[in-house]
Formats: structure tokens, sequence, C-alpha cells
């Protein structure tokens, strides 16, 4: 079972966004999907709920307390996607980051974001297995806007980090109205929609490397 965690030091910067789209993509594939929920608002939780009418339904799975969540993972499923708790560091998250097969952090293009993500990095620096590089770390610049001095100078900032930008996801509030209903952007496919699914495939390859 290949396990994505996607974690962060900073609420508010698209977590639940990212890990949802991921369990989406895989479920609507033929992939058996989990989503570990380990954040205690339980937002992918219910985004799940909402899905679970769909054919490419994912399975929820409350890991916000840390203990006993893997004894109740299906020894069947293809992919686990786990969508840590907004403010954990890498010693909180070592449960997750023990079977993780790649870390997916999201930080968004301002000082504040930047500044909060080198601290959670600087922590995960710290665990053997990123430190010898065995488990990728990749960052994902999220609500961006490319045309703008702020996204640029992020990119520029961040093209200087021992860690890759493996996608940058436009800003559109599509992401809220789609989370709210459990759809993905890849369950549609007007032209539109498809300019904003090609934002994911750099990460989406990326984790197939991974």
């Amino acid at each position: 079972m290949k396990t994505i965690l996607v974690a962060g030091s900073k609420g508010g910067v698209g977590k639940t966004t990212i890990a949802t789209h991921l369990a989406a993509h895989a479920a609507l594939r033929g992939q058996r999907t989990v989503l570990a929920d380990a954040d205690p608002q339980g937002s992918a939780t219910r985004w799940a709920e909402r899905r679970s009418v769909l054919d490419s339904a994912v399975l929820p799975l409350d890991a916000s307390s840390r203990r006993n969540w893997q004894a109740r993972l299906p020894a069947d499923a293809d992919l686990l996607v786990i969508d840590a708790a907004a403010g954990a560091q890498a010693a909180d998250l070592a449960p997750f980051l023990d079977r993780a097969d790649a870390v997916v952090v999201p930080l968004q293009p301002s000082a504040l974001d930047i500044e909060a993500t080198v601290g959670f990095l600087n922590t995960l620096a710290k665990v053997a297995r990123v430190h010898d590089r065995s488990l990728p770390v990749g960052l994902v610049l999220n609500r961006s806007k490319p045309w703008t001095n702020t996204s640029q100078q992020a990119l520029q900032m961040l093209a200087g980090w021992p860690y890759p930008v493996v996608a940058q996801l436009r800003d559109t509030q599509a992401y809220v109205v789609l989370v709210g209903l459990g759809r993905s952007l890849f369950d549609y496919h007007s032209a539109q929609v498809r300019d904003h699914q090609a934002d994911w495939e750099p990460l989406l390859k990326w984790l197939g490397q991974a």
C-alpha cells in the first residue's frame, strides 16, 4: 500500500484540499483508496462521507488520536492518503512518517507561510529517512497567482531550498466548493476544469516516481 502524507506547520494552506484531491484522483482510476484524517477538525472525513454515494468513493479513517489507526487499515487498500493536523511538527507525525512513501508540504506564496514552513522543514530534516533522502519531500505552492510579483518572488525564494517545488496550484474558489460537495476537479471534464487539472500533473508525476 503506497502512503502519501500531506503535512504542514500552518493551518489554512490547503492540506485537506490536496489530500482529498489526491484521494479522489486515485479512486477515479480504480484504486482502493483510504483517507486517514489526523486533523481533529475532521474536514477530510466529512468530504469522504459526502463522496460515499459515488462509485469512486474513498474510505475515511479517523487517525486523529494516532492510536490503533493502522490496525483498522484494510489489507487490500492500494493507496493511503494522510491529512495531518495543522501545526504538527515532525515529532508529532512520527507514526505517519514511519510508513510514508512521500511527504507533500503545501504552502502559500506569502512571507508568513514561507517562514512558518521553514520551521516545519527544519524539524522534518532531523528525521533519518528525510535526511538521507530515502523519504522524498515535495513542496506545493498553493493558491498561487503566477502572474503576480508575490508568487514569482516566492518561487525564487523556494528555488534555494533543498526540497523541490513539485506543483503550483492556481488560486480558485472552485476548491472550496468542491470539498464541500465531496468532489474534486478530477470528477469533471469541462475545458475550464481541465486547465486547473493540468496544475496537478507535475505533482502526480512526482508522486508516481516516489
